[in-house]
């Protein structure tokens, strides 16, 4: 079953490997949280490559464009949770992904790159899981991966994103189980001429 909301954090390794069997896939319910406020560009095309491998394996998915989300940034007010069934007492679009946060088995996050770091849309979601910190809701253990794109060349620019995926997982008590990264693509279908679509198919069937 796919649930996706449009108006609004897998095991990878290298294309081909695989660890273990497809037959003994456990089923899991997955989030994917797109960033892009740009439809059909080339981070939506690997989150589309993903989503299908992965419910070709029987994995549930839950997909939220936050990119096209009204979100707003976190004003440290530490009421997080104070209101009933609500992860923030500002009551936009993040308290419709809170409930999936808490359920999902895993969560992966899909978005390019704007001005050497992650797209303001995604940053402010990323910023209100720390809701989940203040109102003391146990989300550990949960397996996390990135796919991220940029126009530059140059895959260190990539960090921007890398970095505070990385710290923040960390500090969430998730694993990591891929990163797909790919640099060089700007325009729509740019992405089709790398193998980023073969690698976020390879991180789907390898969760």
């Amino acid at each position: 079953m796919k649930e996706k909301v449009s108006a609004m954090l897998s095991v990878f390794s290298a294309p081909g490997e695989y660890r273990g069997s497809r037959k003994n896939i456990m089923k899991k319910k997955i989030l994917v949280i797109t960033g892009s406020p740009r439809r059909h560009g080339n981070s939506w095309a690997m989150t589309d490559a993903f989503i299908e491998t992965a419910e070709a394996n029987g994995h549930s998915i839950t997909r939220f464009d936050v990119g096209l989300s009204k979100i707003g940034g976190c004003v440290a007010c530490e009421k997080c949770f104070s209101k009933e069934n609500q992860a923030c007492v500002y009551n936009d679009d993040f308290n419709k992904i809170a409930p999936f946060i808490q359920e999902a088995d895993a969560v992966v996050f899909s978005t390019p790159l704007y001005w050497y770091s992650f797209p303001g849309q995604i940053k402010n979601f990323i910023d209100k899981i720390y809701s989940f910190v203040v109102g003391q809701k146990d989300i550990a253990g949960k397996a996390c991966g990135l796919m991220a794109c940029c126009e530059d060349h140059d895959i260190s620019a990539l960090d921007g994103i890398r970095f505070p995926y990385e710290k923040t997982i960390g500090l969430l008590k998730w694993e990591s189980v891929g990163e797909v990264l790919i640099p060089g693509v700007f325009h729509k279908g740019e992405i089709n001429a790398t193998d980023g679509l073969q690698r976020a198919s390879a991180l789907a069937d390898a969760l």
